[in-house]
């Protein structure tokens, strides 16, 4: 793959997989810049992990329309412009609906979403991370997010779930699905640079990286 070549590139994952810290390192990397969700914006986020039945409309419709903002920018997506490094992918929106909404509050959820979704472009690279639940839970635990810390762990393992039924059928962009439990990209850059190295070496559709598995 030439990543010089590669405008808009997505790091996604379930939370604590480490995509926002991947998403900076490789944006310094790449001399690109950064497109990160906004959670602090959201003002129904922290209510809803204490009541997610009653904030759950609310807050995914908020994250919805944030992130459709933020994308509508790359709509067109100039070559000569620096590379874009994103910690969101809005195709998985609705993952996070259906895993939340009732049945009557996803049908008006779906509505919105196929209205906002056209306007929106497709990545050209989409890195998925991976990490046992175990390992997610100690990731939110440590860095030290209030509301986060309230999330149960039977919720982190259907997300973390839902996640991976996403990505076993996601076709739209070259995808390439990175264990992220051994790899540390602030504390060792030099898993950024192995990483980068796999990325350049892509050469399908689908493929895989695991620290050590070259």
């Amino acid at each position: 793959m030439e990543l010089d070549r590669c405008r808009y590139i997505v790091v996604e994952g379930p939370i604590g997989a480490g995509k926002t810290t991947l998403a900076r390192e490789l944006a310094i990397k790449l001399h690109g810049e950064t497109l990160f969700e906004q959670p602090d914006e959201n003002p129904f986020l922290a209510r809803f992990y204490d009541d997610m039945a009653r904030f759950a409309l609310p807050t995914q419709l908020t994250f919805l329309f944030q992130r459709a903002d933020q994308l509508r920018g790359l709509a067109q997506l100039d070559f000569f412009r620096r590379p874009t490094i994103a910690d969101f992918l809005l195709d998985k929106d609705p993952l996070f609906a259906r895993l939340n909404l009732s049945d009557d509050e996803y049908a008006l959820y779906e509505k919105v979403y196929a209205h906002l979704k056209p306007q929106t472009p497709t990545p050209d690279l989409v890195i998925y991370l991976q990490a046992p639940v175990t390992t997610l839970i100690e990731r939110v635990h440590r860095r030290g997010v209030n509301f986060e810390r309230a999330i149960p762990a039977d919720y982190l393992a259907r997300l973390a779930d839902a996640y991976t039924r996403f990505f076993y059928r996601y076709e739209d962009a070259p995808l390439l699905i990175v264990n992220s439990e051994r790899l540390n990209f602030v504390d060792n850059p030099r898993h950024v640079d192995l990483l980068l190295e796999r990325m350049t070496g892509m050469r399908g559709q689908r493929e895989f990286f695991n620290l050590g598995s070259g």
